[in-house]
């Protein structure tokens, strides 16, 4: 009998995905299904970029690349974080991944091991504790509180920290809130990091471009005193419509980045190469369509907190960033996963339970406005529907 070795038993999943395909599989055998649980822009990738990797593919950009990247898409990376933060980042520093998963499983298999500690967001992007627990680390969630805006707390955060810990995880605006943590507090934690000076920091920026109502996205990457320690992740996927692209990058430390280097000769070799002059056609051409897209995304924010509102039982805080709404359904008398299965095969609404996220998440459902305002407000009247004819 074959079993599991190297702690393949300790990792996770990330249940977006299993409720995405039971979704697929209820419209497949004809349900009407409105999916809000897939975090996936329901735009088409801009034309100048699908346009510029056909022309990769035509012009011969068949073969391998550098594992780091082609330096053309470094040299853009790099133009782009220092326009967008100040940061001086040298294109030897960046590396061309994979998604954005990719620089996770890498910065937490660098630090992670039996007696480490490693602090992640919860709830959060479910991969962090994942591949915490698989390293065999300690996974010390950070509370992410309603009551703070679903802002990480800079004093909570450092008091979390002990002699043990080798990494420190942030995301903000985050995955499930769309919480986005105000300066105030970052420039208050990077302070309090002078204290830890052997912690690593994750910085996972993925939504940075997705902030609303004023909010500022506040870059670590911007504090040059924590530059020595920090890894900073974002890409192209929410940005630019490119999920299923598969392209990210993440800029790293001197000291990292050959380590970096090394895991993608070890495992991916490097990144599709079409794909990468795609990146580069993204970040060096018009923007107008990402803020055609963000304005979208709001539109459908504020049509969505509110109905949300009216709902019996549910609540919700307007999120600062990213494409989620966190209600909390507390006062439904629901608990969260039940309450999501229940809407998928009942109602026809996919949404995830606010556990796949982490232990705070409980009393929470995660719903994407990433799906047309029509949907969205349809899956609304279903939820409605349902809870009041279920407890009513």
């Amino acid at each position: 009998m074959l079993t599991t070795t190297a702690g393949f038993d300790r990792i996770g999943d990330e249940n977006a995905f299993a409720v995405l395909a039971r979704a697929q599989a209820l419209a497949a055998s004809g349900r009407d299904i409105v999916n809000l649980g897939i975090g996936q822009p329901d735009f088409r990738t801009p034309d100048h970029i699908v346009e510029a990797a056909v022309k990769a593919l035509r012009d011969g950009h068949h073969g391998y690349t550098a594992a780091t990247g082609i330096l053309p898409l470094r040299e853009a990376v790099a133009a782009d974080v220092h326009a967008r933060t100040g940061a001086e980042v040298s294109p030897g520093r960046v590396m061309i991944v994979p998604g954005g998963k990719v620089t996770m499983h890498m910065a937490i298999l660098m630090f992670g091991e039996p007696g480490a500690d490693i602090l992640y967001p919860d709830p959060g992007f479910p991969i962090y504790r994942s591949m915490i627990e698989f390293t065999g680390a300690r996974p010390l969630p950070v509370p992410i509180r309603e009551a703070n805006g679903f802002a990480f707390s800079a004093e909570e955060t450092l008091n979390l920290i002990t002699p043990e810990t080798r990494l420190l995880i942030l995301n903000s605006p985050a995955n499930p809130t769309g919480g986005v943590t105000p300066r105030v507090e970052i420039e208050t934690l990077v302070a309090g990091l002078a204290r830890f000076p052997n912690v690593a920091i994750l910085s996972d920026e993925i939504y940075g471009r997705m902030v609303y109502d004023g909010a500022e996205h506040v870059s670590l990457a911007r504090f040059p005193e924590i530059a020595d320690r920090l890894i900073l992740l974002d890409g192209w996927s929410k940005t630019y419509a490119m999920t299923g692209w598969r392209l990210g990058y993440s800029v790293w430390p001197e000291r990292l980045i050959d380590m970096a280097r090394k895991f993608a000769v070890n495992s991916y070799s490097c990144v599709n190469a079409a794909a990468q002059f795609a990146g580069l056609a993204a970040l060096t051409g018009p923007q107008g369509c990402v803020a055609e897209m963000v304005a979208e995304f709001d539109r459908r924010r504020r049509a969505i907190v509110p109905a949300l509102n009216s709902l019996p039982g549910v609540s919700c805080v307007v999120p600062a960033g990213a494409f989620y709404a966190f209600p909390n359904i507390a006062d439904t008398a629901w608990k969260a996963k039940p309450l999501a299965s229940a809407l998928l095969e009942d109602a026809g609404v996919a949404a995830i339970g606010g556990p796949d996220f982490g232990v705070y998440g409980e009393g929470y459902l995660r719903l994407s406005y990433a799906n047309s305002l029509d949907n969205i407000l349809a899956a609304i009247e279903r939820i409605r529907g349902f809870l009041e004819r279920r407890n009513g």
